[in-house]
């Protein structure tokens, strides 16, 4: 995992979507992506998927006795939010069409297209897996209708008549004992999130098709972000082998739709644009600092959970040895938050009703014994079995590159061991979040802003295992698509 060379610590490079001059230029058709070498190899792979596998399989054996017993869960099919209903629908036939084209062709067009093409190609990728597996579950149920419940943010739009009034009056609303208490999903976030669907109300995008088409756009251009991220940390080798599965992602199922794909939209794009701020990889560096330090501000106004995005940002900042975007960050994360607070919303005060509404809910029965690995259970089956074996890879590496890190080896930590300690630093947050006891499960969406990145551990596996490693990845998809009917 050795970096690529630098002449200039701080190279001016083209914005992203431009086609790179010299070494940056897309690789010939025949240099597919190498990995580097990692302790254990293929077997140690395998073994780490296996027991990934296992540890999904007695998270539901063990939840379904736990359920059974006492309804203590209070999930069908643990450890998802979801029912046991084998089905197929109008999706069924398009999501295998664009699993065998991806699995089939992804990894030599992502090694060959240009760096424009190839984002284009994964967006478009990732848009069409994620609309075929929203339609296996029909286009009421699985689209129209997901965000359209009693419990989510358009059945509070009407409440927004007067924002102002709404936002002053926001806290009064938040526990369940409280007069005209928000729906789940409105209580448990910060306004960010139900203005989102006032603003596309008032836009004449009311209802819940257009909510979830919103949700699906935005949530499927995380993958452009990442790969946007990656690069600019020059690591485009890692970014081209993980850009198939980066769309051939399970928790696609999870992105179509609900809000929190929104979510980790805004959170990948806010990472991106540090990043290239930080390595000067656009040519308007501070505006792309500014421009991440106002969706750092808006994704802990959506909520509050992704205060833990502080922990990759620390990451980025790490990596590439600055702290030269900082006050730009600073100067549009407080716009964010002084414009809400004047309006009337106090994020600190409204956290701690959160906590106390969390906890008259279903969260007061929950076990944290089981949920604290029950979590990760979900974790595997929306990050997918590929991402298992590859974090293996990125936790044995971890040592090497955090030596990277030293004062005196100087320079910014790039390529492979950029991928490695920014994962490092993802799975640092979720640990977190799991540890609070505040995510007692629902984590497959809920972790959405976390979980999206970790195929890109996928490129730290040998070239000639990818299309097996897709192949798992669009296998437990269509399975628990098919199998289970998942909800919000």
């Amino acid at each position: 995992m050795t970096p690529l060379p630098h002449s200039d610590p701080h190279p001016v490079r083209p914005a992203p979507g431009e086609a790179p001059p010299g070494p940056r230029a897309a690789p010939a058709a025949s240099a597919a992506p190498t990995a580097p070498a990692a302790p254990g190899g293929r077997r140690a792979d395998l073994l780490a998927a296996g027991a990934a596998a296992l540890l999904v399989t007695a998270a539901a054996v063990i939840g379904a006795v736990i359920e059974d017993r006492y309804g203590t869960l209070h999930v069908q099919w643990p450890p998802l939010l979801a029912e046991w209903m084998p089905h197929t629908g109008p999706g069924t036939l398009p999501a295998f069409v664009v699993a065998v084209l991806a699995v089939l062709y992804g990894p030599t067009l992502a090694a060959r297209l240009s760096w424009r093409r190839l984002l284009a190609t994964s967006w478009a990728a990732a848009l069409a897996w994620t609309w075929s597996l929203a339609l296996v579950d029909g286009w009421q149920r699985g689209v129209a209708g997901r965000l359209d419940t009693v419990h989510e943010y358009l059945r509070g739009v009407d409440r927004f008549h007067d924002i102002h009034a709404a936002l002053r009056g926001y806290t009064a609303h938040i526990l369940l004992d409280s007069p005209d208490n928000w729906p789940t999903h409105i209580a448990g976030h910060p306004p960010a999130a139900v203005l989102t669907f006032v603003g596309l109300d008032r836009a004449g995008l009311g209802g819940g098709a257009w909510a979830a088409t919103f949700c699906i756009l935005t949530g499927t251009s995380a993958v452009v972000a990442v790969l946007v991220t990656l690069r600019a940390l020059d690591a485009e080798r890692a970014a081209r082998a993980a850009a198939p599965f980066l769309v051939l992602t399970p928790a696609a199922i999870w992105v179509g739709a609900s809000a929190d794909a929104y979510f980790a939209a805004v959170g990948a794009w806010a990472l991106a644009l540090l990043t290239l701020s930080a390595t000067r990889a656009t040519r308007a560096p501070r505006t792309a600092a500014l421009a991440a330090g106002l969706l750092l501000g808006w994704i802990v106004y959506l909520s509050y959970g992704l205060t833990l995005m502080v922990v990759p940002v620390a990451a980025i900042l790490l990596l590439t040895r600055t702290a030269r975007p900082l006050p730009l960050v600073a100067l549009g994360f407080l716009a964010v938050a002084v414009t809400f607070t004047l309006a009337g919303f106090r994020w600190w005060d409204a956290y701690e009703l959160l906590v106390q509404r969390y906890y008259q809910g279903v969260a007061k029965e929950r076990p944290y014994a089981y949920w604290v690995w029950g979590n990760l259970a979900n974790v595997v089956i929306a990050a997918g079995l590929a991402s298992a074996a590859g974090i293996r890879r990125a936790l044995a590496a971890t040592p090497d590159a955090l030596g990277r890190l030293r004062p005196r080896r100087g320079g910014a930590v790039t390529g492979d061991g950029a991928v490695v300690l920014l994962v490092v630093a993802l799975l640092l947050a979720v640990a977190a979040a799991d540890l609070s006891g505040m995510s007692k499960a629902e984590t497959e969406r809920i972790w959405l802003p976390f979980t999206l990145w970790l195929p890109v551990t996928a490129a730290l596996l040998p070239a000639r295992d990818h299309r097996r490693w897709l192949l798992a990845q669009a296998a437990v998809a269509l399975a628990v698509n098919h199998l289970l009917l998942t909800f919000w």
